[in-house]
């Protein structure tokens, strides 16, 4: 599921979203197979979705939502299962590779066996002192070993071209997988890539290596997309995710976690270094006028709140973000538009000497 999906189903309007999906189900015929309601659950949660939008045109055409048509939908628009139908497509053409190379492998060996023999005659039949025979034994030597050197060369050939095959699908797969891990909105990170990065960088226990995590929620954003629409929901979310990528570059990561909330790590760095960069990013964020993309209108200005953690020793990643997220509550529940930073149990407001 994406992450606006994810974030409904997690959330107070969870159950009526169920509901809303079951009805347009039933309405349409389609049995609630636990694949047909994740597809519908897009229908009824994001109507404006890639997935819904297809959903719609087929049942706008009278098409019925067969399972082979669930199949499909769901392989091309939702990206954990395109990525699970890739890697086995690639599993497959690999597996083909593979079978090829063991065909060429054994025939080279029995051409090796076959001119092993031919070797051991020829030293046996070299006692004779016949010319003719010393004649035949270096004509059927210099055959057999033609013969050896055009299956070293098929080997070689097919070997280098398996390679490039191989290369050539580790790069595809490489590809897939980022796409997997990338929220297709804003091109950061997806809740995925976060949560996986967040589990990695918590497996040491190096207290000499900091890390802080940051979680960033855009102030009154369902008030914004209900006064201007959806898309301009969307170039706002864009505008600010393009901030965040820019003070998020390697080795930090900056992730679009769900709906209007991002998530930012910051390996090495401390929550003192981390709230400074952020504070930084909240100015540039509220003092910038907004204007419609599509009627160049002026829309105002967001806002931002964020809550930061610093990791302590052998704390895990849930941990660690139940901290950050009550840093963020604290600074919804004080005005918004403020960084909160966590220290332990207890919270601070940033201030910017």
């Amino acid at each position: 599921m994406n992450n606006d999906i994810e974030v409904s189903v997690r959330g107070p309007n969870s159950y009526a979203l169920a509901q809303d999906a079951l009805k347009l189900m039933e309405e349409h015929g389609v049995w609630p197979t636990p694949l047909n309601y994740e597809i519908w659950l897009y229908v009824a949660g994001d109507p404006q979705c890639a997935l819904a939008q297809e959903v719609l045109r087929l049942v706008a055409s009278g098409e019925k939502i067969t399972e082979e048509i669930s199949d499909s939908l769901a392989s091309k628009f939702i990206a954990r299962l395109k990525l699970n139908d890739e890697v086995r497509d690639a599993g497959l053409k690999l597996s083909k590779e593979l079978h090829t190379i063991t065909e060429v492998i054994s025939d080279v060996q029995s051409s090796q066996r076959s001119y092993s023999t031919t070797l051991e005659s020829a030293r046996q039949s070299l006692n004779l002192a016949d010319a003719g025979v010393l004649k035949n034994l270096v004509d059927n030597l210099s055959a057999a070993t033609n013969v050896v050197l055009d299956h070293h060369q098929s080997l070689q050939t097919r070997l280098s071209d398996s390679s490039r095959e191989i290369n050539r699908l580790r790069k595809h797969l490489d590809q897939v997988r980022m796409e997997a891990m990338t929220d297709a909105l804003t091109n950061l990170a997806n809740r995925k890539a976060f949560d996986e990065q967040l589990d990695k960088q918590c497996e040491g226990d190096d207290v000499s290596k900091p890390l802080t995590l940051a979680v960033i929620d855009i102030d009154h954003f369902k008030r914004f997309n209900d006064t201007w629409g959806h898309q301009t929901g969307d170039q706002v979310l864009r505008y600010v995710a393009s901030v965040l990528a820019r003070i998020g570059r390697p080795p930090a990561l900056a992730a679009r976690y769900g709906g209007e909330e991002f998530g930012m790590l910051f390996p090495g760095q401390t929550a003192t270094d981390v709230a400074r960069i952020l504070d930084e990013a909240r100015q540039e964020i509220s003092t910038r006028v907004l204007k419609r993309r599509s009627t160049n209108e002026d829309l105002g200005t967001v806002s931002i709140s964020v809550g930061l953690a610093q990791r302590e020793f052998a704390e895990d990643p849930f941990d660690l973000m139940d901290r950050a997220d009550k840093a963020l509550y604290l600074s919804k529940n004080n005005g918004r538009n403020m960084v909160t930073v966590a220290e332990g149990s207890q919270v601070r407001d940033f201030n910017v000497a």
